[in-house]
């Protein structure tokens, strides 16, 4: 199977995912313990799985081995971290803005970051040359981007600070996908990344709600009976992980990016059509990001240098 068409399909899952997680904060008013229900969900699964799993137990002696050798930083390891932060974003926006204006502000914070961690060299493939061609494709996703919130930036509808912090969002997407596709050169094992991402993501929220909840800051909330599909974002983090841990490495953060745009927007208009958010319409500046987006893609081009050692696809 083509990277690019895994790549697109991970921007639909992200779609899929915070409308999930999105409606579960709404349902309990509660953004950390929706996004600690996601997080530990997904946690679950897999610490399920690897007893069972040959692969990901190999890949935990691989990534052991790599730290005992320092090829890799262990402040690396901590990547899930950052997805945690993702989601406590996530599920405090999404209920205020919804997918769609959230998916296009974290659009164009990842696509920043992506050049950025490209041309360091952060994702674990090496450095990629961050061309002309490739930095004209990323200022048109941003374009993209701005005019597809075009006709709800106004006082009424749209909060600065929220379509900010889902700016910040995107651009830990970027960070945490770089640091992944690290672990996973190293671990050789895609599901022992989600492994590794979905623990110390837990660790990270349970940290974050005890200190929100000791400042009197929180409170915990009964959980709702459904719809049954607002509990799928955990399942969905464990898949979605797996895939850009791998990707990356291949495609490189902005290839990956460009890709997982389109997916992310096309996912989001069809979750807009089909189960809108209070207050969300589709209109005709957002499906005109979209089609901007793809020229987007085209314009970066769809190939990418790729790594010389190989990974192993489990």
């Amino acid at each position: 199977m083509r990277l690019d068409f895994l790549a697109a399909l991970s921007g639909v899952l992200i779609a899929i995912q915070t409308r999930a997680n999105g409606e579960l904060s709404h349902l309990i008013n509660n953004g950390l313990e929706a996004a600690l229900i996601s997080f530990g969900s997904g946690l679950i699964i897999i610490v399920v799985i690897t007893p069972f799993s040959s692969h990901i137990k190999e890949g935990i002696a691989n990534l052991r081995a790599a730290v005992a050798r320092k090829e890799i930083a262990r402040w690396k390891l901590l990547a899930g971290s950052l997805g945690g932060s993702f989601v406590a974003i996530q599920t405090q926006i999404v209920p205020l803005i919804g997918v769609a204006i959230y998916s296009v502000a974290s659009i164009a914070g990842q696509t920043a970051m992506s050049l950025i961690v490209d041309r360091i060299g952060l994702t674990g493939g090496g450095k990629k040359l961050i061309s002309i061609r490739r930095v004209m494709a990323a200022l048109l996703t941003g374009l993209a981007v701005f005019v597809s919130v075009f006709d709800r930036i106004d006082a009424k509808n749209l909060s600065l600070m929220a379509v900010l912090l889902g700016c910040l969002a995107g651009a830990i997407v970027g960070f945490r996908s770089a640091l992944n596709g690290q672990i996973n050169e190293h671990s050789h094992q895609s599901f022992t990344t989600s492994l590794l991402n979905f623990i110390t993501g837990t660790a990270f929220l349970v940290l974050l709600i005890l200190i929100s909840f000791l400042l009197g800051k929180n409170h915990f909330s009964p959980l709702p009976s459904g719809p049954w599909w607002i509990y799928t974002g955990g399942v969905i983090g464990v898949v979605y992980i797996a895939f850009i841990s791998t990707i990356v490495q291949h495609l490189g953060v902005l290839t990956f990016t460009l890709f997982s745009v389109g997916g992310q927007l096309v996912g989001s208009l069809v979750i807009d059509l089909v189960s809108p958010t209070d207050g969300v319409h589709v209109s005709a500046y957002l499906v005109s990001g979209i089609v901007m987006t793809y020229l987007g893609v085209i314009a970066g081009g769809v190939s990418s240098s790729r790594v010389k050692k190989p990974v192993r696809h489990r």
